[in-house]
């Protein structure tokens, strides 16, 4: 397998990483087990779960998984914080208090003493960005974390945090997950350009537009079932602004292009956003044995200029279909 440096860093990490979501949650316990061996045994070396996938689960089965294998010291083991996870108004955020609080948390329930990449899981307008990079900085100085990220930030935000870190002498990000698929290539326009600049991984969350890129969803296709992630939400609107006419068309278009190479959508669609400019590792979050396989053969297939070519005639670069870069470009784009 081919390793990729992560930005700066001179850690190289597997081109594609294994998301944990589902870890323990719609996933069971023996069969992330077995998932988290079969990616480790491919090549994977490059995990990401948060303190708030199934409260907590997913980083206590993943914990448990490298503890059994003993391979902790092969793993990137990456996780997060921001989201809410108790009740009260301090339960979330990036606060010194809650940083703190959470890391702790995450290294007991991850059974490991250190966090290799510890990531702020959305931009916070209500906290000034130098106390949480103070909080950030204290726990690399403890050594309970080596480095630090950020996810869905906009271009600027990640800006003036280097511009704050470089400012106030501390530790700066050095990665950033956004969503980054073929229906959503809104970080084209300046997000990737800004981290090819400054030396940011970019570490694509959703590469598969949470499973409209599989193929499964186009015309005449009933969305049910328990493989169906979208038939989970029936009533969340911000889903249902991701289920449009659109995706169909594209759907369409898109299959005969992976039909030509011999694969599934869902590994034209992974190897697709693996070979874009400034991509080090995009996060697959597989809820079955078969869903990983199907990804880890997207590791063989090669996206050629005339493919990249073929996608931007159906979404254009820097075009959207379907939205997920909204912790960007919604309510939390501008301080309060």
């Amino acid at each position: 397998m081919d390793y990729r440096l992560l930005g700066r860093t001179g850690v190289e990490v597997s081109p594609l990483g294994l998301g944990c979501m589902m870890f323990g949650d719609r996933t069971k316990p023996e069969d992330s087990f077995a998932i988290i061996d079969r990616a480790l045994d491919a090549g994977l070396n490059f995990f990401d779960t948060s303190n708030s996938y199934g409260k907590g689960r997913s980083e206590e089965v993943t914990g448990e998984a490298l503890a059994r294998d003993g391979k902790r010291n092969q793993v990137v083991l990456a996780t997060k914080y921001y989201i809410r996870v108790g009740e009260g108004p301090n339960m979330m955020g990036s606060s010194r208090r809650f940083i703190i609080e959470q890391c702790e948390k995450s290294l007991k329930r991850l059974k490991t003493d250190w966090i290799d990449i510890y990531q702020q899981h959305r931009p916070n307008p209500s906290t000034a960005i130098d106390e949480t990079l103070r909080a950030l900085d204290d726990l690399v100085t403890s050594g309970k974390v080596r480095y630090i990220g950020t996810s869905t930030f906009a271009a600027w935000q990640v800006v003036e945090a280097l511009w704050a870190s470089e400012r106030h002498h501390l530790n700066r990000f050095v990665t950033e997950q956004p969503p980054y698929n073929i229906f959503e290539r809104r970080v084209e326009r300046d997000l990737i350009p800004m981290a090819q600049t400054y030396g940011i991984a970019i570490l694509p969350w959703s590469p598969l537009a949470a499973g409209l890129l599989t193929g499964k969803y186009g015309h005449g296709k009933t969305v049910s079932g328990d493989d169906a992630r979208y038939a989970r939400w029936p009533g969340n609107p911000l889903e249902r602004a991701r289920w449009v006419q659109p995706v169909y068309d594209a759907v369409e278009k898109l299959l005969p292009l992976a039909e030509a190479k011999g694969c599934t959508l869902s590994q034209f669609a992974l190897a697709w956003v693996m070979a874009q400019p400034g991509v080090t590792s995009p996060i697959i979050g597989p809820r079955t044995m078969v869903q990983l396989e199907d990804n880890l053969k997207a590791l063989e297939v090669t996206i050629t200029e005339d493919d990249c070519k073929a996608v931007d005639r159906i979404v254009p670069r820097g075009g959207m279909i379907v939205p997920y870069y909204e912790g960007a470009f919604g309510p939390h784009a501008h301080r309060v």
